[in-house]
């Protein structure tokens, strides 16, 4: 037994990707600092970092024991894992917490745990296994069926706690890896299209109803968001869409130039089920959180309100300057104008106490740690480790384009964490654990054991 847990640490130790260990650490390190800096003046810095460190402790153990077990039998054990996962996602909606109109927690109270971010991962693994072994299926229309019904076995439950944010980095990570199996571009595109008009509809009236209210007397304005709001518009908008493309291939036909009536039914379904989703997405989404996501376009629409965040968080960057303000030291962050300072806008408090260079050094070493995520991902001995570590590096990508866009005004406020540096216990947990499945297909590049 001490042989094998010394050949195992031996192992670690001469296999480990020691650039993504490096980065890990040093983003841990400026992370537990922010948080202890955001609640330094309402002396919550004592719990953020109790609460923060049981969490990565308990996370760090789940990295060895990820990283010793060998990431292949995820694989055979798909079907599984993704009974769990939903096991996990039922569970909370039947035992759960309720935190800010989301029944998504477990509470144990001194810390609390968000089973979503660990199916987040358990749902990476099982949709590698599946595109591995259907890899040569990936031309069909079925083929796509399946994976979204994999797909929407998650978005249902999750969006019935509901909890919006938590279901949009399963679209890019969904994308990414049937990109990655080559499945046919047109069809990521439609893709793309559908889950376009799934958000993009009800975010359109939102942002204009607030246009509206914002400007009493824009009689334009006043009419669009009339026009937008009838229903019976929308759909002769549809239709009239729908019938365009279906004329522009019989037109094309017409022509000898011969394309399968597959492309323009599969167009059509997506837009379909585009807007049909819209209108799941709008009675699922809560007042506050449309306008949250709409305001980005414009936060001076509701400066004290749903803009307020956005605007104090560029205030607090901006004001950082070259070298910042100093540790405990930015007025935003300390005077509390800056919101939800410790979690989703930790970024805002690295930028203001720390300034350029420490925000530079954040992106510097979260973009580390994403391009040796992609190497171990083109390094691995199989497409499934291949597979499942472009997953896990998209997931992180995403995060932080979305937070760090989302703090700087580029983005939507949606709620979603910086991983690795936001304050959270289910996140440091499901992210170290994650980086664990990374450095087990890293370690197994040469060999099966």
């Amino acid at each position: 037994m001490i042989n094998q847990e010394k050949n195992f640490f031996q192992r670690l130790i001469s296999n480990v990707d020691w650039y993504l260990v490096l980065a890990v650490a040093v983003l841990i390190g400026i992370s537990f600092t922010s948080i202890y800096s955001a609640g330094a003046n309402y002396e919550m810095s004592f719990r953020y970092l109790s609460v923060q460190s049981l969490a990565a402790s308990i996370g760090f153990a789940g990295f060895l024991l990820l990283t010793s077990f060998n990431y292949q039998y995820y694989k055979h054990l798909d079907k599984l894992i993704y009974a769990l996962s939903l096991v996990l996602l039922i569970s909370v909606l039947v035992f759960g917490s309720v935190k800010r109109g989301t029944k998504g927690w477990f509470d144990f109270g001194f810390i609390s745990f968000q089973p979503v971010e660990m199916a987040k991962i358990m749902y990476i693994l099982v949709l590698a296994s599946f595109l591995d072994s259907k890899a040569k299926e990936s031309k069909r229309v079925s083929f796509l069926v399946s994976v979204f019904a994999v797909l929407l076995g998650h978005l249902a439950l999750i969006m019935t706690q509901p909890d919006f944010s938590s279901t949009l980095s399963y679209f890019p990570v969904t994308l990414l890896l049937l990109f990655a199996i080559d499945v046919e571009t047109f069809y990521l595109l439609c893709i793309i299209v559908g889950a376009g008009l799934a958000v993009g509809i009800p975010l359109i009236r939102t942002f204009f109803d607030m246009q509206l209210k914002s400007a009493q007397n824009e009689i334009f304005l006043t009419n669009l968001a009339l026009f937008l709001k009838n229903g019976n518009v929308v759909i002769y908008i549809v239709v009239l869409v729908l019938v365009l493309i279906m004329s522009g291939w019989w037109f094309l036909w017409k022509l000898r130039i011969r394309i399968s009536i597959v492309y323009p039914v599969v167009l059509c379904g997506a837009i379909v089920l585009g807007c049909a989703s819209s209108m799941f997405v709008e009675k699922s989404l809560k007042d506050y959180q449309r306008i949250r996501l709409a305001v980005f376009l414009d936060p001076q629409v509701d400066p004290r309100g749903s803009g307020y965040n956005i605007i104090q968080s560029k205030i607090a960057i901006g004001s950082g300057k070259f070298a910042g303000k100093g540790f405990k030291k930015g007025t935003q962050t300390q005077l509390g104008f800056l919101p939800e300072r410790h979690t989703d806008f930790i970024f805002s408090v690295i930028g203001e106490e720390g300034g350029w260079i420490v925000a530079q050094l954040t992106l510097l070493f979260y973009l580390l740690f994403i391009l040796r995520a992609l190497v171990i991902a083109k390094e691995a001995r199989d497409r499934y480790g291949s597979l499942v570590a472009t997953g896990i590096a998209t997931m992180f990508a995403f995060y932080a384009v979305i937070n760090i866009g989302m703090v700087m005004g580029m983005m939507p406020v949606t709620g979603m964490p910086l991983l690795l540096l936001s304050y959270g216990g289910s996140s440091i947990l499901s992210s170290l654990c994650a980086i664990g499945i990374l450095c087990s297909i890293r370690m197994r590049r040469h060999t099966y054991s």
